[in-house]
């Protein structure tokens, strides 16, 4: 019985063995395909290289910027040169392969992967890095023309309201106390495809508006309305903040540098004019109000979540200006403040803007 267990384990190890070596054997034949494969990847990708050369030295020549004995060194020198890349680039894919005939097995040093991580950050790709990226040490083909790009939108700066039959001088709330932000992302798409003139933003923003009374007021609800009234302590601090989420929807217009590489095209607004109009449609998140004082004894500090007779759909215009990734910026709310006041408001904001792609 002792002999036959012996017997079945020897056999199981050898049948086991067998397998691992079969399925080692059969991954090296998939990766040396996998090169050989690539080899003529190399080859047909210079020859595009190629070709683009001598449709820009012949757009040159058509323009009269160079002159024909020009033309005939400059496309020599063109084919010299992809004709060496497809020599050393081959070359390298062969000694990968002779490499994995000769030791049988695949070297797991090679091609090593790689993780970048980033905020606002420009990898050496050119692309605008949001959170991590994770390369795999492979060769992935590279989009030729990227028409739609992802980046992050944030904007701050001076809030107040526009009250009907009043000016901005005779407000309710404080000129520099009231604030607001937003934040958000945004993407930014080619209107045309052999222009980068017009672009269409869109995306998805949280605007948060906030409003600080003057004379000691705050917000009350009476009813159907909501109404500022004198509190009864002195305040050290009153603030109003209502938080929207929302859709915003710009045509972007300004001009744009092309940057063409043989195997992909890119259209870059880094430090270029542009401008920007259009609006946004939301949901209002929440109203709050933010209360501090002393009640005689201790600082008081009150949070007060509600309702306050606010409007759920917000929607409204707004447009910027600016170069590069800065821009000024002014928005405004078409829904007012308030559902039923018989005295219309809408919210109005003015501040700096950020978009990073």
């Amino acid at each position: 019985m002792k002999i036959i267990l012996i017997s079945l384990a020897l056999t199981m190890w050898v049948l086991a063995t067998n397998l691992g070596y079969s399925q080692e054997t059969e991954e090296i034949s998939v990766v040396i395909e996998q090169l050989e494969e690539k080899k003529e990847d190399v080859v047909n990708a210079e020859k595009r290289a190629l070709k683009q050369d001598i449709e820009r030295i012949n757009y040159q020549f058509e323009k009269q910027e160079i002159t024909f004995e020009e033309v005939e060194t400059l496309k020599k020198l063109s084919a010299e040169k992809h004709a060496l890349n497809i020599e050393n680039k081959v070359a390298i894919l062969d000694n990968q392969i002779s490499l994995i005939k000769r030791n049988g097995e695949i070297d797991l040093n090679d091609n090593m992967g790689k993780i970048e991580i980033g905020i606002g950050a420009v990898d050496k790709e050119g692309d605008f890095l949001v959170g991590v990226k994770i390369n795999d040490g492979k060769q992935h083909k590279r989009k030729y023309d990227r028409r739609t790009t992802c980046g992050l939108v944030f904007s701050f700066g001076l809030n107040n309201v526009a009250t009907e039959g009043e000016s901005l001088n005779d407000s309710d709330f404080k000129i520099w106390g009231s604030r607001y932000a937003e934040f958000g992302f945004s993407f930014k798409t080619r209107v045309f495809k052999e222009s980068n003139f017009l672009r269409f933003r869109y995306g998805l923003s949280i605007q948060k508006n906030g409003l600080k009374p003057t004379d000691n007021r705050y917000f009350v609800e009476t009813g159907s309305q909501t109404e500022l009234q004198v509190y009864p302590t002195d305040l050290n601090k009153s603030k109003f903040r209502i938080d929207n989420l929302v859709i915003p929807i710009y045509f972007e217009i300004g001009p744009s540098k092309k940057i063409e590489k043989h195997d992909h095209i890119r259209y870059s607004t880094r430090r270029q004019f542009k401008f920007g109009f259009g609006g946004y449609a939301g949901l209002r998140l929440s109203s709050r109000q933010k209360l501090k004082y002393n009640d005689g004894n201790s600082n008081v500090k009150e949070k007060l979540i509600g309702r306050y007779n606010t409007n759920n759909v917000i929607y409204g215009l707004g447009a910027y200006i600016g170069a590069g990734d800065v821009s000024l910026y002014a928005k405004y709310d078409l829904n007012t403040i308030f559902k039923d006041n018989p005295i219309a408001q809408r919210n109005i904001s003015l501040g700096l803007r950020w978009d990073w792609y």
